[in-house]
């Protein structure tokens, strides 16, 4: 008589089979393991059919491995019945696999139970049967992805880069994520369960899901660096023009609310499917609406024109109408022509290198001069393209991974503001208007009656959205056109913009600040800037705004401090502190634009005690190590530093010269010279520091450097090298 348990645990078995023979489709990643477990219980059924319910009536422990059995086929059969091919196949690798191995190990368990039983049976057909089944649920080994997956998360946190790229590789190849739709899908899949398992806040599945989502940015990263996605006629796509989403070229680049740039049609089924999450920073979107960033646009119509390459038909090029939710008109809709055109400027042209651009090496110069002001004679003069490079040229905002523009604000000269709008009484606006890179540019520029009503809309403190897009306009105007820059200083936009300064709303924040550092680059203008009371609300960006808001308050700082009145202003507001902590935490560009900052303010004598006493010089001298590419900048501000005591002293105490030394062995020309200045001032002034400059082995280059470097170099290296002779025969005087 068989038994409920046995009863069902066949019924399941069967079912199960039948399910994998009707299975016609190959689309599930485990398809295969699947019909192989199907295939090892079809060894089991008839070994459960033969069993004797009245001699193992009392076995609890078989009783209980058959319904535990039972349920994980059950399990199996249901996982099969709702799979979807829109489900995540990394986790449907990782669920399936996990059921198989239980599975598995159920099927051994019980086969292990009755042999035991039937060793002491008559009947031994019943016990071969057993051992059968054994060796075959031994040998039936499925593949196991989920071995390579869990490694490859394991590895995340390890050096051995080239193990984990063999494991994603695995992973790629055997879920066929090997296009950039395959790509997109899995991503939207994962999200979702993403959102649906931290609904029901399962710790364990929450962590298992956690690191899914660090798995494919990690399978991202290694598709981008091992060229996954090919070239386009021989020509390899640079990486940051690929969407970070699908890795999918982004020919039609669009900004979302937190800032960051997707390719069109893969963030829009991303948020087609309900997902109101940023793929990249993981922030939560306060508004799913996306706007065309024309700057990636035009970045990439360069890229073809310098690679002499067509560009693929986008699929927007004929859906270019966006909905944009305006403030008080709901159906406002706004059809954006862009001609990828590229216009050189009075501050920056468009026709340089894409890559040089994305690379965001727009370095600063250094000009020789003697002044008593800084012995090391280094005194630091904008480049002509500096001004304007410094805001378009970096990563943050050439990519807009910072900076999202609102979608309410129209960009543009002809764009009408939501408040004229909203005044006319007007609910349905809709309009067509042609955007080029000339609106921004200098071929074009915009009219005083427009700047006047963007200025009206950056006072309107009741409507923090309003005031975001004016900030942003203003932003956008002031960047590459001069004349634009002298009527919105006319029109009253510095005020406002100052005020704005202290918003609590980060990106209107951001848009002020970079507004004021474009306006700054008029002489004029940044006179009223300076005049206006900027310094203090600029130290409160530092402190509390987002990265690219505190890279361009630094970038302001120092620009205002080319007035040679307020180089001492600034230095006694207590902006060294603010500049330093930039220095110490913030992004490379951040870092970079703190210690050019930090280095005209150094030039006045007065505000190098400050410096120091800020802590500046631990920071520097951890600056000074090649990789960080800033050993130039560092050296540089050391150098004028090390005209005072308390410099001296920080320099020797942070262990600054070893490095210093290894500066004037293997360093550029300008850091050669200006380490040598910082080697001289130690020397001269402290025969301590003297004995542990000599003791790095500083004279078989300083010897070097007297006959093959600058000018000033050679004059700084031979006055160390007869200060080291004086100091030589002093000593055997005094012996004698």
């Amino acid at each position: 008589m068989e038994t409920p348990y046995m009863r069902c645990l066949n019924n399941s078995i069967s079912r199960f089979i039948h399910l994998m023979s009707c299975q016609t489709s190959k689309g599930m990643p485990t398809q295969n393991e699947f019909e192989g477990m199907a295939i090892m219980l079809k060894h089991l059924k008839p070994v459960l059919d033969e069993i004797d319910d009245e001699k193992i009536a009392s076995e609890t422990n078989l009783w209980k491995e058959c319904e535990d059995l039972d349920a994980y086929i059950n399990s199996a059969r249901e996982y099969m019945e709702r799979w979807s091919p829109k489900m995540s196949r990394i986790l449907s690798v990782l669920q399936s696999e996990q059921l198989m191995k239980i599975i598995r190990s159920s099927s051994l368990e019980i086969c292990g139970i009755l042999c035991r039983l039937l060793r002491t049976s008559t009947s031994s057909s019943g016990f071969a049967g057993v051992q059968h089944c054994v060796q075959e649920l031994q040998s039936w080994q499925p593949e196991r992805i989920s071995g390579h997956i869990e490694q490859a998360m394991r590895s995340k946190n390890d050096d051995n880069l080239l193990s984990s790229d063999e494991h994603l590789a695995e992973i790629v190849e055997s879920l066929n994520l090997v296009s950039n739709q395959e790509l997109l899908k899995e991503s939207i899949a994962v999200e979702k369960e993403w959102v649906k398992i931290h609904a029901n806040k399962s710790n364990e599945e929450v962590d298992q899901i956690n690191q899914i989502v660090d798995l494919l940015a990690l399978i991202r990263t290694y598709m981008l660096k091992n060229g996954c996605f090919g070239t386009m006629n021989g020509v390899a796509v640079p990486s940051y023009f690929r969407c970070p989403l699908s890795l999918d070229f982004m020919l039609d680049p669009v900004i979302v609310a937190s800032g960051q740039t997707y390719e069109r049609s893969s963030i829009q089924k991303w948020l087609d499917n309900g997902l109101k999450i940023c793929p990249k920073t993981r922030q939560h979107l306060s508004h799913t609406n996306i706007i065309t960033n024309y700057t990636v646009k035009a970045l990439i119509s360069n890229w073809f024109q310098e690679n002499n390459l067509k560009p693929p038909p986008s699929n927007s090029d004929t859906r270019n109408a966006v909905v944009v939710d305006d403030l008080s008109a709901p159906d406002i809709i706004r059809t954006d022509s862009f001609r990828c055109s590229v216009h050189s400027s009075d501050s920056m042209s468009m026709s340089r290198s894409s890559l040089e651009v994305a690379d965001a090496v727009s370095e600063h110069t250094y000009a020789h001069s003697r002044t008593h002001s800084a012995v090391s004679s280094c005194d630091y003069m904008p480049s002509s393209t500096t001004e304007i490079s410094r805001i378009s040229e970096k990563v943050g905002e050439i990519m807009s991974e910072y900076s999202p523009i609102n979608s309410n604000s129209l960009s543009g000269r002809g764009s009408q503001s939501a408040k004229t709008r909203s005044e006319n009484g007007s609910s349905n606006y809709s309009r067509v208007h042609s955007l080029s890179l000339s609106d921004l540019g200098h071929d074009e520029t915009t009219t005083s009656s427009h700047v006047d009503e963007i200025v009206g809309n950056l006072k309107r403190s009741s409507n923090n959205a309003l005031q975001t897009a004016a900030a942003a306009e203003i932003r956008l105007l002031a960047k590459h056109n001069m004349e634009n820059r002298i009527i919105i200083g006319k029109c009253g936009a510095i005020i406002p913009l100052i005020t704005l300064l202290h918003s609590d709303v980060m990106i209107t924040q951001e848009h002020a600040v970079t507004a004021l550092l474009n306006l700054s680059l008029n002489e004029e203008i940044k006179a009223r800037i300076a005049e206006s009371g900027v310094i203090e609300p600029l130290i409160h960006v530092l402190k509390t705004g987002t990265d690219t808001a505190k890279e361009n308050s630094a970038a302001a700082l120092f620009s205002l401090s080319l007035l040679e009145d307020y180089k001492l202003k600034i230095g006694r507001s207590g902006a060294s502190k603010v500049l330093v902590d930039l220095l110490a935490r913030g992004t490379v560009r951040g870092k970079k634009d703190a210690a050019t900052a930090l280095f005209n303010l150094s030039i006045c004598h007065e505000n190098k005690a400050r410096i120091v006493q800020a802590g500046a010089v631990k920071y520097l001298v951890q600056l000074l190590e090649p990789n960080t590419g800033m050993v130039d900048k560092s050296v540089a501000l050391l150098a004028n530093l090390s005209t005072i005591s308390e410099g001296r002293l920080a320099i020797a105490k942070e262990g600054g010269i070893p490095l210093i030394v290894e500066i004037v062995d293997s360093g550029s020309q300008r850091g050669k010279e200006n380490a040598a200045s910082v080697l001289l001032q130690l020397c001269l002034n402290n025969t301590k520091f003297c004995n542990l400059v000599l003791q790095e082995g500083a004279v078989p280059p300083l010897v070097a450097l007297s006959q093959s470097g600058t000018p000033r170099a050679k004059e700084k290296a031979q006055q160390l090298l007869s200060h080291f002779r004086t100091q030589r025969e002093g000593a055997s005087g005094k012996k004698k």
